[in-house]
Protein backbone atom coordinates (compact mmCIF):
# COMPACT_ATOMS: atom_id res chain seq x y z
CA UNK A 1 0.00 0.00 0.00
CA UNK A 2 0.86 3.53 -0.69
CA UNK A 3 2.09 5.69 2.46
CA UNK A 4 -1.31 7.60 1.92
CA UNK A 5 -3.36 4.33 2.33
CA UNK A 6 -1.83 3.36 5.00
CA UNK A 7 -2.71 7.10 6.49
CA UNK A 8 -5.92 6.69 5.77
CA UNK A 9 -6.18 2.76 7.38
CA UNK A 10 -5.36 4.57 10.59
CA UNK A 11 -7.78 7.37 10.64
CA UNK A 12 -10.34 4.67 9.39
CA UNK A 13 -9.27 2.54 12.65
CA UNK A 14 -9.43 5.77 15.07
CA UNK A 15 -12.79 6.46 13.71
CA UNK A 16 -14.68 2.50 13.63
CA UNK A 17 -12.36 2.28 17.59
CA UNK A 18 -13.54 5.82 18.51
CA UNK A 19 -17.82 4.48 18.20
CA UNK A 20 -16.78 2.29 21.49
CA UNK A 21 -15.75 6.07 22.73
CA UNK A 22 -18.13 7.42 21.78
CA UNK A 23 -20.82 5.35 23.22
CA UNK A 24 -19.50 5.14 26.23
CA UNK A 25 -19.71 8.88 26.85
CA UNK A 26 -23.53 8.75 25.39
CA UNK A 27 -24.15 5.86 27.55
CA UNK A 28 -22.66 7.55 30.92
CA UNK A 29 -24.67 10.45 30.10
CA UNK A 30 -27.63 8.66 30.73
CA UNK A 31 -29.12 8.21 26.93
CA UNK A 32 -30.61 4.78 26.66
CA UNK A 33 -28.64 2.38 24.40
CA UNK A 34 -31.29 2.01 21.54
CA UNK A 35 -31.50 5.76 21.34
CA UNK A 36 -28.17 6.07 20.96
CA UNK A 37 -27.97 3.28 18.20
CA UNK A 38 -30.94 4.60 16.42
CA UNK A 39 -29.72 8.33 15.92
CA UNK A 40 -26.29 6.86 14.94
CA UNK A 41 -27.51 5.22 12.29
CA UNK A 42 -30.31 7.46 11.00
CA UNK A 43 -28.42 10.59 11.43
CA UNK A 44 -25.46 8.43 9.56
CA UNK A 45 -27.95 7.48 6.36
CA UNK A 46 -29.13 11.63 6.70
CA UNK A 47 -25.09 12.50 5.62
CA UNK A 48 -24.81 9.25 3.50
CA UNK A 49 -27.84 10.44 1.52
CA UNK A 50 -25.53 13.86 0.92
CA UNK A 51 -22.84 11.88 0.20
CA UNK A 52 -24.62 9.97 -2.32
CA UNK A 53 -26.05 13.42 -3.92
CA UNK A 54 -22.63 15.01 -4.13
CA UNK A 55 -21.21 12.39 -5.62
CA UNK A 56 -23.58 11.35 -8.36
CA UNK A 57 -24.46 7.99 -7.40
CA UNK A 58 -27.80 6.52 -7.74
CA UNK A 59 -29.75 5.62 -4.46
CA UNK A 60 -30.60 2.10 -4.35
CA UNK A 61 -33.99 0.85 -6.72
CA UNK A 62 -36.33 -2.13 -7.01
CA UNK A 63 -37.46 -4.11 -4.33
CA UNK A 64 -35.65 -6.77 -4.65
CA UNK A 65 -32.95 -4.28 -3.84
CA UNK A 66 -34.43 -2.84 -0.82
CA UNK A 67 -35.20 -6.34 0.33
CA UNK A 68 -31.74 -7.19 0.25
CA UNK A 69 -30.36 -4.37 2.08
CA UNK A 70 -32.97 -4.58 4.81
CA UNK A 71 -31.55 -8.12 6.07
CA UNK A 72 -27.85 -6.17 5.20
CA UNK A 73 -29.13 -3.24 7.80
CA UNK A 74 -30.44 -5.79 10.18
CA UNK A 75 -27.32 -8.14 10.34
CA UNK A 76 -24.82 -5.16 9.85
CA UNK A 77 -26.26 -2.31 11.98
CA UNK A 78 -29.27 -2.93 13.93
CA UNK A 79 -28.19 -6.35 15.90
CA UNK A 80 -24.53 -5.35 16.35
CA UNK A 81 -24.86 -1.82 16.82
CA UNK A 82 -27.56 -2.31 19.56
CA UNK A 83 -25.93 -5.61 20.78
CA UNK A 84 -22.60 -3.81 21.72
CA UNK A 85 -24.60 -0.58 23.10
CA UNK A 86 -26.07 -2.86 25.46
CA UNK A 87 -22.90 -4.88 26.45
CA UNK A 88 -21.01 -1.66 27.16
CA UNK A 89 -23.42 -0.51 29.46
CA UNK A 90 -21.76 -3.52 32.03
CA UNK A 91 -18.27 -3.55 30.51
CA UNK A 92 -17.23 -0.49 28.82
CA UNK A 93 -15.89 0.25 25.31
CA UNK A 94 -12.64 -1.08 25.32
CA UNK A 95 -12.99 -4.61 26.34
CA UNK A 96 -16.21 -4.71 23.97
CA UNK A 97 -13.75 -3.57 20.74
CA UNK A 98 -11.36 -6.71 21.58
CA UNK A 99 -14.24 -8.79 21.78
CA UNK A 100 -15.49 -7.09 18.29
CA UNK A 101 -12.35 -8.38 17.18
CA UNK A 102 -13.43 -11.90 16.95
CA UNK A 103 -15.19 -10.78 13.40
CA UNK A 104 -12.76 -12.04 11.13
CA UNK A 105 -12.29 -15.23 13.16
CA UNK A 106 -16.47 -15.89 12.69
CA UNK A 107 -16.47 -15.05 9.14
CA UNK A 108 -13.94 -17.70 8.55
CA UNK A 109 -16.12 -20.27 9.82
CA UNK A 110 -19.40 -18.79 8.35
CA UNK A 111 -17.78 -18.24 4.67
CA UNK A 112 -17.48 -22.15 5.09
CA UNK A 113 -21.14 -22.90 6.39
CA UNK A 114 -23.09 -20.40 4.56
CA UNK A 115 -21.07 -19.38 1.39
CA UNK A 116 -19.62 -22.85 0.02
CA UNK A 117 -16.06 -21.88 0.58
CA UNK A 118 -13.58 -24.50 1.04
CA UNK A 119 -12.18 -26.31 4.04
CA UNK A 120 -10.23 -23.76 5.22
CA UNK A 121 -6.25 -24.00 5.57
CA UNK A 122 -4.34 -24.67 8.66
CA UNK A 123 -3.41 -21.01 9.29
CA UNK A 124 -6.75 -20.12 9.04
CA UNK A 125 -7.92 -23.18 11.58
CA UNK A 126 -5.23 -22.08 13.85
CA UNK A 127 -6.32 -18.65 13.73
CA UNK A 128 -9.69 -20.03 14.96
CA UNK A 129 -8.46 -21.93 17.59
CA UNK A 130 -6.39 -19.01 19.02
CA UNK A 131 -9.31 -17.01 18.81
CA UNK A 132 -11.63 -18.90 20.44
CA UNK A 133 -9.10 -19.28 23.20
CA UNK A 134 -9.12 -15.70 23.52
CA UNK A 135 -12.46 -15.69 24.26
CA UNK A 136 -12.25 -18.48 26.77
CA UNK A 137 -9.37 -16.49 28.58
CA UNK A 138 -11.58 -13.57 28.98
CA UNK A 139 -14.65 -15.17 30.17
CA UNK A 140 -12.13 -16.49 33.17
CA UNK A 141 -14.00 -14.71 36.18
CA UNK A 142 -16.79 -13.35 34.75
CA UNK A 143 -19.46 -14.97 36.48
CA UNK A 144 -18.37 -12.80 39.97
CA UNK A 145 -19.05 -9.78 38.06
CA UNK A 146 -21.72 -10.63 36.42
CA UNK A 147 -20.82 -9.58 33.18
CA UNK A 148 -20.86 -12.49 31.29
CA UNK A 149 -24.31 -11.33 29.05
CA UNK A 150 -22.69 -8.81 27.76
CA UNK A 151 -19.75 -10.68 26.54
CA UNK A 152 -21.55 -13.00 25.34
CA UNK A 153 -23.88 -10.09 23.67
CA UNK A 154 -20.64 -8.94 22.61
CA UNK A 155 -19.94 -11.96 20.86
CA UNK A 156 -23.32 -12.26 19.22
CA UNK A 157 -22.35 -8.63 17.25
CA UNK A 158 -19.46 -10.47 16.17
CA UNK A 159 -21.01 -13.19 14.74
CA UNK A 160 -24.00 -11.07 13.40
CA UNK A 161 -21.55 -8.72 11.52
CA UNK A 162 -20.07 -12.50 9.97
CA UNK A 163 -23.20 -13.04 8.89
CA UNK A 164 -23.34 -9.61 7.15
CA UNK A 165 -20.10 -10.12 5.48
CA UNK A 166 -21.57 -12.71 3.58
CA UNK A 167 -25.30 -11.72 2.85
CA UNK A 168 -23.26 -8.73 1.55
CA UNK A 169 -21.46 -10.07 -1.36
CA UNK A 170 -24.96 -10.70 -3.31
CA UNK A 171 -24.93 -6.16 -3.84
CA UNK A 172 -22.07 -6.51 -5.92
CA UNK A 173 -23.45 -9.09 -8.19
CA UNK A 174 -26.95 -6.20 -8.54
CA UNK A 175 -24.66 -4.00 -9.40
CA UNK A 176 -25.47 -1.43 -6.46
CA UNK A 177 -22.76 0.72 -5.37
CA UNK A 178 -21.03 0.42 -1.90
CA UNK A 179 -21.39 3.76 -0.83
CA UNK A 180 -25.60 3.30 -1.81
CA UNK A 181 -25.42 -0.12 0.08
CA UNK A 182 -24.05 1.68 2.93
CA UNK A 183 -26.82 4.47 2.78
CA UNK A 184 -29.27 1.69 2.00
CA UNK A 185 -28.70 -0.36 5.09
CA UNK A 186 -28.05 2.29 7.65
CA UNK A 187 -31.91 3.89 6.67
CA UNK A 188 -33.08 0.32 6.91
CA UNK A 189 -31.58 -0.08 10.14
CA UNK A 190 -33.61 2.80 11.38
CA UNK A 191 -36.27 1.68 10.41
CA UNK A 192 -35.77 -1.53 12.14
CA UNK A 193 -34.87 0.00 15.27
CA UNK A 194 -38.15 3.09 15.25
CA UNK A 195 -40.73 0.81 17.18
CA UNK A 196 -38.56 -1.18 19.73
CA UNK A 197 -37.59 1.97 20.55
CA UNK A 198 -40.99 3.48 20.90
CA UNK A 199 -42.13 0.25 22.93
CA UNK A 200 -38.96 0.36 25.11
CA UNK A 201 -39.78 3.65 26.04
CA UNK A 202 -36.65 4.82 25.10
CA UNK A 203 -37.32 7.35 22.50
CA UNK A 204 -36.41 10.72 24.66
CA UNK A 205 -35.38 14.46 23.80
CA UNK A 206 -34.09 16.58 26.81
CA UNK A 207 -32.29 15.90 29.77
CA UNK A 208 -28.97 15.45 28.27
CA UNK A 209 -26.05 17.40 28.50
CA UNK A 210 -23.77 19.05 25.14
CA UNK A 211 -21.30 16.55 26.03
CA UNK A 212 -23.68 13.43 25.43
CA UNK A 213 -25.00 15.06 22.14
CA UNK A 214 -21.22 15.74 21.00
CA UNK A 215 -20.61 11.94 21.24
CA UNK A 216 -23.82 11.15 19.39
CA UNK A 217 -22.58 13.86 16.60
CA UNK A 218 -19.49 11.64 16.70
CA UNK A 219 -21.12 8.66 16.32
CA UNK A 220 -23.32 9.20 13.48
CA UNK A 221 -20.64 11.38 10.97
CA UNK A 222 -17.32 10.47 11.75
CA UNK A 223 -18.12 6.51 13.05
CA UNK A 224 -20.28 5.58 10.81
CA UNK A 225 -21.14 7.84 7.67
CA UNK A 226 -17.35 9.57 7.12
CA UNK A 227 -16.13 5.70 8.18
CA UNK A 228 -17.88 4.40 5.26
CA UNK A 229 -16.46 6.86 3.04
CA UNK A 230 -12.87 6.32 4.10
CA UNK A 231 -13.35 2.59 3.97
CA UNK A 232 -14.61 2.09 0.46
CA UNK A 233 -12.45 4.71 -0.99
CA UNK A 234 -9.64 2.20 0.43
CA UNK A 235 -11.42 -1.01 -1.01
CA UNK A 236 -10.65 0.73 -4.49
CA UNK A 237 -7.60 1.87 -3.54
CA UNK A 238 -5.85 -0.93 -1.79
CA UNK A 239 -8.14 -4.08 -1.97
CA UNK A 240 -10.24 -5.88 0.19
CA UNK A 241 -7.19 -7.75 1.87
CA UNK A 242 -5.17 -4.92 2.48
CA UNK A 243 -8.43 -2.67 4.33
CA UNK A 244 -8.98 -5.81 6.70
CA UNK A 245 -5.59 -5.23 8.59
CA UNK A 246 -8.30 -2.61 10.06
CA UNK A 247 -9.41 -5.45 12.16
CA UNK A 248 -5.97 -5.63 13.79
CA UNK A 249 -5.78 -1.27 14.74
CA UNK A 250 -9.49 -1.08 16.06
CA UNK A 251 -8.92 -2.43 19.32
CA UNK A 252 -6.09 -0.37 19.56
CA UNK A 253 -8.07 2.60 18.91
CA UNK A 254 -10.74 1.85 21.38
CA UNK A 255 -8.49 0.76 24.11
CA UNK A 256 -6.36 3.88 23.86
CA UNK A 257 -9.05 6.29 23.84
CA UNK A 258 -11.51 4.81 26.46
CA UNK A 259 -8.24 4.55 28.96
CA UNK A 260 -6.78 7.70 28.12
CA UNK A 261 -9.82 10.07 28.29
CA UNK A 262 -12.18 7.36 30.32
CA UNK A 263 -9.84 6.55 32.42
CA UNK A 264 -10.66 3.05 32.64
CA UNK A 265 -9.05 -0.04 33.39
CA UNK A 266 -8.23 -3.66 31.44
CA UNK A 267 -8.01 -7.15 33.50
CA UNK A 268 -4.81 -9.37 32.77
CA UNK A 269 -7.31 -11.92 31.68
CA UNK A 270 -8.52 -9.52 28.85
CA UNK A 271 -4.89 -8.23 27.84
CA UNK A 272 -4.19 -12.13 27.53
CA UNK A 273 -7.47 -12.79 26.09
CA UNK A 274 -6.55 -9.84 23.85
CA UNK A 275 -3.03 -11.33 23.00
CA UNK A 276 -4.75 -14.30 21.83
CA UNK A 277 -7.49 -13.02 19.78
CA UNK A 278 -4.44 -11.12 17.58
CA UNK A 279 -2.30 -14.58 17.41
CA UNK A 280 -5.39 -15.58 15.90
CA UNK A 281 -5.98 -12.63 13.40
CA UNK A 282 -2.39 -12.80 12.52
CA UNK A 283 -2.94 -16.24 11.54
CA UNK A 284 -5.65 -15.60 8.93
CA UNK A 285 -4.27 -12.80 7.59
CA UNK A 286 -0.98 -14.79 6.67
CA UNK A 287 1.02 -12.95 5.63
CA UNK A 288 3.33 -12.71 8.74
CA UNK A 289 4.58 -15.84 8.12
CA UNK A 290 5.85 -15.25 4.40
CA UNK A 291 7.20 -11.70 5.11
CA UNK A 292 9.51 -13.31 8.14
CA UNK A 293 10.53 -16.05 5.83
CA UNK A 294 11.64 -13.50 3.61
CA UNK A 295 13.15 -10.94 6.20
CA UNK A 296 15.51 -13.99 7.74
CA UNK A 297 16.55 -15.57 3.60
CA UNK A 298 17.91 -11.83 2.71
Amino acid sequence: MERRDWALLVVLSVLWGGSFFFVDIALAGGMPPLMVVWLRVGLGAAVLAVALAASGVPLPRGARVWSALAVMGLLNNAVPFTLFALAQGEIGGGLAAILNAMTPILTVLTLGLFAGERQPGAGRMAGVVFGFLGVIVMMGGAGATGAIWAKVACLGAAASYALASVWGRRFRVMGVAPLSVAFGQCLCATGWLFLPLILGGDLQVGGFGAQVWLAVAGLALLSTALGYVLFFRLLATAGALNVGLVTFLIPVSAVALTVLVLDARLAPEHLAGAALIALGLIAIDGRAGPWLRRRLST
